[in-house]
C-alpha cells in the first residue's frame, strides 16, 4: 500500500486545488452543448416527460446489473477512487455524490448514465492504465457529465441504439430512430468536450489530462510518446488532404459517440489558454442559482458565434471552402475542382483570392470555363 501511494504521488500538483462553490455547468460547457441543454431545460413539461419515459427505459435493470456484477466504490472497496470521487464532487460543488462502480472490462472506458440518479462506471482497463492524477481528471470528467445532466441523454442514446438494432429489419422505423441517434451522437460528442473541461477544473493539471488522453489513444507507453507530437497529429488531421478527406472525416466520425482523441487533446489545451478558463480559476464564473435566468436566445447566439468562428479559423479544406462561399469568394467551380483533385495551389486560385483587380480577373477568365466548373459544383452540393 505504501509503495502504491508513493508511486501515485509522483505527478500530484504541489498546490492546493481550488473549489468552485455553486458553479453552474454553463461555466465549462461547449457552446453547442450548452445551447442544446438550455433549450431542453426551458421546455415546459420536459422533466415530467422524461420521468414518464423512465418506466420504459432499462435504467432499473442497469442499476441491478452493476450492483450484482461490478464492484461498488466505497471506503471499503477501491478507497482511493472513492476519495477522488468525493473530492471531484466537492470541487464542482455537486451536492449528492453519485454511486460509482468498477466493471471488469479490459477496454479503457468510463461513463455516466441514469435518469433519476446518475451512475458512474469505470472499467478495470481504465483503472489499470491511468495514474492517480490522470484518473482524477477522468472522474472529474464524469462528475461534469452528472452536473450538466448529461446522464439522462446518454441513457436515452443507449436505449435508442439498442432499439435501432432490434428494428433494423423495419426500413422506415430504423431510419427514423437512426436519425434521432445520429443527432444525439452529434450532441454527445460536444458534451464530451464539455466534460473534458470539467475534468481539467477538477484535476487542475493540464499535463495529467493530456497524459490520460494519450494513454487512451496509445496505451501505457508514455516513454514512447510526446505531448507536442501528439497535438501536432490533431493539427495535421484538421488541415491535411483535400475535400475527399474532409468527407471521409465526417463519415468516420458519424458512428462515434466520442470525438477523436487527438482532437479532444487539442480542444482542451486551446480552452485552457482562454480568458474564460482563467476567469473560472480566478473565481469568476456563472452560478447555479442564476441558471433560471439564462436566455435561450443568448445561448443560441453564442453557439452560432462559435460555429462561425470555427469555420473562419478552421484549417480543414471543407471548412475553408464554406468560409470562402460565405465570404463571397469567386471561382467557386474552380475551387471545388482544385479541392477535390488536391490542386489547391494554382496561381489562378491565389490570384483570385489575393485581389479583385481587372488584370487578375482577365488572368482567371481562360481558366474558368463553364464546363469544368459544373460537375464538381454539383458533387460538392
Amino acid at each position: 500500500m505504501t509503495e502504491h501511494s508513493s508511486e501515485s504521488q509522483k505527478n500530484v500538483p504541489s498546490r492546493q486545488r481550488r473549489r468552485f462553490a455553486g458553479i453552474s455547468s454553463r461555466a465549462y460547457e461547449h457552446p453547442a452543448d450548452r445551447s442544446a441543454l438550455v433549450a431542453l431545460r426551458k421546455l415546459s413539461g420536459f422533466d415530467t416527460v422524461f420521468k414518464t419515459l423512465s418506466g420504459l427505459l432499462p435504467e432499473r435493470s442497469l442499476r441491478l446489473l452493476f450492483l450484482s456484477d461490478s464492484v461498488r466504490v466505497s471506503d471499503a472497496q477501491f478507497a482511493h477512487l472513492n476519495d477522488m470521487l468525493r473530492d471531484a464532487c466537492y470541487i464542482l460543488d455537486l451536492e449528492k455524490v453519485p454511486p460509482m462502480y468498477v466493471n471488469q472490462d479490459p477496454q479503457p472506458n468510463a461513463m455516466c448514465i441514469g435518469l433519476d440518479e446518475p451512475i458512474i462506471v469505470v472499467t478495470t482497463g481504465l483503472v489499470e492504465l491511468l495514474d492517480e492524477e490522470e484518473m482524477r481528471a477522468v472522474i472529474g470528467h464524469e462528475v461534469g457529465h452528472a452536473l450538466s445532466g448529461h446522464a439522462v441523454y446518454r441513457t436515452i442514446l443507449l436505449f435508442l441504439t439498442n432499439i435501432a438494432l432490434k428494428v433494423a429489419w423495419i426500413p422506415l422505423g430504423n431510419v427514423a430512430i437512426m436519425a434521432i441517434v445520429t443527432a444525439l451522437r452529434e450532441w454527445f460528442r460536444k458534451s464530451e468536450l464539455s466534460a473534458d473541461r470539467a475534468g481539467l477544473l477538477v484535476g487542475q493539471d493540464l499535463q495529467a489530462s493530456m497524459r490520460g488522453l494519450m494513454k487512451i489513444a496509445g496505451g501505457n507507453h508514455l516513454h514512447e510518446m510526446n505531448v507536442d507530437a501528439f497535438l501536432a497529429q490533431a493539427d495535421e488531421y484538421e488541415k491535411g488532404g483535400d475535400l475527399r478527406d474532409s468527407v471521409l472525416k465526417i463519415l468516420n466520425l458519424l458512428p462515434r459517440s466520442h470525438p477523436f482523441t487527438t482532437v479532444r487533446a487539442a480542444e482542451l489545451k486551446k480552452w485552457s489558454e482562454t480568458r474564460d478558463y482563467q476567469r473560472i480559476m480566478d473565481g469568476h464564473y456563472p452560478r447555479r442559482d442564476e441558471d433560471k435566468d439564462t436566455s435561450v436566445t443568448d445561448s443560441f447566439r453564442d453557439s452560432a458565434a462559435h460555429y462561425a468562428d470555427t469555420v473562419r479559423t478552421s484549417k480543414d479544406p471543407l471548412m475553408k471552402l464554406v468560409g470562402d462561399i460565405a465570404g463571397g469568394a469567386g471561382d467557386l467551380g474552380g475551387k471545388l475542382r482544385d479541392k477535390f483533385t488536391g490542386q489547391g495551389g494554382s496561381s489562378a486560385g491565389k490570384g483570385g483570392a489575393k485581389d479583385g483587380s481587372a488584370d487578375s480577373a482577365r488572368r482567371d477568365e481562360p481558366q474558368n470555363p463553364d464546363g469544368p466548373g459544373t460537375e464538381p459544383g454539383s458533387a460538392g452540393s
